[in-house]
């Protein structure tokens, strides 16, 4: 049976439409009924806000919460996720795969309207493409989408104008480094897709990675929560597998094994003219990976937290 995706992250949405002063952000609705609420633009948006956007890219099949700061570095929680839909949940819906792009707008997308669209590579038999009766995205931009976006969008994830939803926040929002840390379970699996693993035999999953503190424009903020993932995110995979395909591909699987490793993101990105498709694609990933073979019992770990570079970026 197939979940439904985009109605499980509208009711999420829900919570947000429904109590909007509760969670510090401002809905509002376009000529054609497209629905904006801005968790991180103008609006303040929270904690409880970020938690929430992040089920929301999680199509509902997540679990996001905060904990307990590590000893390494006090004053900063990690943000856990957890699922027991780890494919459908992190690359059908969560997965910032849509670069959506129009005059004087740029936003990359994530949510589950990426699977009514399904033109993505995920799409060809990994994860079945939907059709919705309501499309729920989530977009990491600096602005609101003007109509002529939202009417485009529509028309892709073959929606009325009025059956689109999007939730909007700035990469340096407090909800854009929530979304962003949630996203640790998400880039184990992007990266094992690259190289060439086997996400079916993936059971369940969870994840954790530092919160990274809102800096003050979104190309610092790009950094940090970059490097929160790439030096901080430490994710277990529960999956059933030959443990020998493990051993094969657990060292190339944590962010230590690509070519770029090593500095802080935003020096990294900076070397490549702020070009994200100049950087190694291997370097997002955990910094940690733990797979947990559920048919041989035994249980494998690699890579390594850097947080002389977390200290280092977040200051």
């Amino acid at each position: 049976m197939q979940l439904n995706l985009n109605e499980r992250a509208y009711r999420r949405c829900r919570l947000l439409l429904e109590d909007s002063c509760a969670y510090r952000v401002t809905v509002s609705h376009t000529r054609s009924g497209t629905c904006l609420v801005d968790c991180g633009v103008e609006a303040v948006g929270g904690l409880e806000a970020g938690r929430l956007v992040a089920e929301v890219c999680l199509a509902g099949l997540g679990t996001v919460s905060l904990l307990s700061p590590s000893s390494e570095a006090p004053g900063i929680p990690l943000v856990s996720v957890y699922t027991d839909h780890p494919v459908a949940a992190c690359l059908g819906s969560q997965y910032a795969g849509w670069r959506i792009a129009g005059q004087d707008f740029f936003a990359m997308g994530s949510g589950p309207m990426r699977a009514a669209y399904g033109e993505e590579v995920f799409f060809d038999g990994l994860v079945p493409r939907e059709a919705a009766t309501v499309a729920v995205g989530v977009l990491e931009g600096d602005r609101l989408p003007h109509e002529d976006i939202c009417l485009t969008l529509a028309a892709q994830c073959r929606v009325p104008p009025d059956s689109l939803v999007l939730l909007v926040a700035k990469t340096s929002s407090l909800v854009g480094s929530v979304q962003v840390a949630a996203r640790s379970v998400e880039t184990a699996l992007h990266k094992l897709h690259q190289l060439g693993f086997d996400l079916q035999t993936i059971r369940s999953a969870w994840g954790t990675a530092p919160l990274a503190p809102p800096a003050a424009n979104d190309l610092e903020a790009i950094g940090r929560t970059n490097d929160s993932v790439l030096y901080g995110a430490e994710v277990t995979l529960w999956l059933a597998a030959d443990d020998s395909q493990i051993e094969q591909i657990g060292p190339q699987t944590p962010s230590e094994a690509s070519r770029d490793y090593g500095r802080p993101f935003l020096e990294t990105f900076r070397s490549y003219d702020c070009d994200f498709y100049r950087v190694d694609p291997l370097l997002f990933s955990p910094a940690v990976v733990h797979f947990c073979n559920i048919s041989t019992g035994r249980c494998f770990s690699y890579g390594r937290k850097n947080w002389q570079i977390l200290n280092q970026s977040f200051r």
